[in-house]
């Protein structure tokens, strides 16, 4: 019997299939398969697949549903949320225009300028401008990286077909324009705004706020397979539909997906949202009772784009605690099974612990670790200080540059 059994994870896929546990306390990250699926979702991925089903079909029945989870006029489901953005800013270039559609991402025409904050050109995978340009579309670069103001939005609209706004911890958390007066500058112009808000829980406010299109992942807070939701304006979303016939064949999304996110856009709107915010406070709870010490500091911290969730914040004061974040962080990383903590900023002296997406046992399993890595530094100091604060900048792409060498 392997370590760890005693907590009752079911490793047996993982198992079955030779391929290595892993325990998740980063969050909703696509390295690590973008979430876990309920049951229901499972199971309505899986029905679909033995049968045929007219497409177009099952696309409106999605939008039916995106539209009452949203608020939009209409919807559809794409590949993911990066293409979502790029078939959004195609549809506002080409309308319903076939030789248009076709003509991308060559010609997109005169007026292809799509406008966007310096702050908000983050790096989530891939980076925004690259999901800008797939459509055809030129940057119009807003302000500088800490600063927008309002002339300089209404300047960089001449010539634009849209308008993109990024909500997401990734992007400058100051300085940038809020998102009902981005809008209202931009319709005063009379140039539609797409916001990208792949990781938000609030599925309706950017709507509210008047953005013509939002979209949002389909697999992570929501639970359902790899997909992105394209909610919004009717006009705008059968727009950016047609695109299924030039550059978004390559994002297409088949059947099994569509009704697996659909069954998960169903479960979003009866889930008991109170009970689950309850599970993942109490292993933030025992997560920072197991981190009571020496050198270590541990504080539950709001969602920073306001998503109704905490993160553990684990500060770690080297003098004391024997290693830096970065090389626990590391450490966690070759346990068995690895502990895979947020260490997107480990280089300021800290690391997240993120309770979404958990499995029964996990959150024990993680509890009896933290107290083993943290209180031994031995292993953690033996890690190369200064590759491990490399690897948190260059770890995504070095680790596809790693693939099958």
């Amino acid at each position: 019997m392997r370590k760890n059994e005693e907590y009752g994870v079911d490793w047996s896929w993982h198992d079955a299939n030779g391929l290595g546990r892993v325990v998740n306390v980063s969050g909703t990250m696509t390295s690590l398969g973008g979430s876990v699926t309920s049951k229901r979702v499972a199971e309505a991925t899986a029905a679909v697949m033995p049968r045929f089903v007219k497409m177009h079909e099952l696309q409106a029945r999605a939008s039916e549903v995106i539209a009452r989870l949203t608020g939009a006029e209409a919807g559809f489901l794409t590949a993911s949320a990066s293409a979502g953005i790029t078939l959004a800013i195609a549809g506002c270039l080409t309308g319903l225009d076939p030789a248009k559609v076709e003509a991308l991402p060559l010609e997109p025409g005169p007026d292809n300028g799509v406008a966007v904050q310096m702050g908000h050109l983050c790096e989530y995978g891939a980076p925004v401008a690259q999901a800008v340009a797939l459509a055809g579309g030129k940057l119009h670069i807003v302000g500088q990286s800490t600063l927008t103001r309002d002339y300089q939005l209404e300047a960089a609209l001449e010539g634009a077909c849209a308008a993109l706004y990024v909500v997401s911890h990734h992007v400058v958390d100051y300085g940038m324009m809020p998102l009902d007066r981005f809008v209202e500058i931009c319709h005063a112009k009379g140039v539609p705004v797409i916001v990208d808000a792949a990781s938000e829980y609030d599925l309706t406010g950017m709507l509210a706020k008047g953005a013509d299109i939002a979209i949002y992942s389909g697999h992570k807070f929501l639970g359902g397979p790899t997909s992105g939701i394209v909610a919004g304006r009717r006009d705008l979303v059968r727009a950016a539909y047609l695109q299924n016939i030039g550059i978004g064949r390559g994002m297409k999304i088949g059947k099994e997906s569509i009704a697996g996110a659909i069954a998960a856009m169903e479960q979003w709107l009866e889930r008991d949202h109170a009970a689950v915010r309850a599970e993942e406070t109490r292993a933030l709870e025992m997560w920072q009772a197991a981190c009571a010490l020496p050198g270590i500091t541990a504080l539950p911290l709001p969602d920073p784009t306001d998503n109704p969730l905490e993160r553990l914040r684990v500060f770690v004061d080297p003098a004391k605690a024997g290693a830096s974040a970065a090389q626990f962080a590391v450490a966690f990383g070759r346990l068995d099974p690895p502990i895979v903590v947020r260490g997107h900023e480990v280089e300021k002296g800290y690391f997240d612990l993120d309770p979404c997406n958990l499995t029964p046992g996990q959150a024990e399993l993680v509890r009896d670790a933290l107290p083993r890595v943290l209180s031994a530094p031995e292993e953690a100091s033996a890690i190369d200080a200064r590759t491990a604060h490399s690897d948190t900048r260059n770890g995504g792409t070095q680790s596809y540059l790693d693939w099958l060498s």
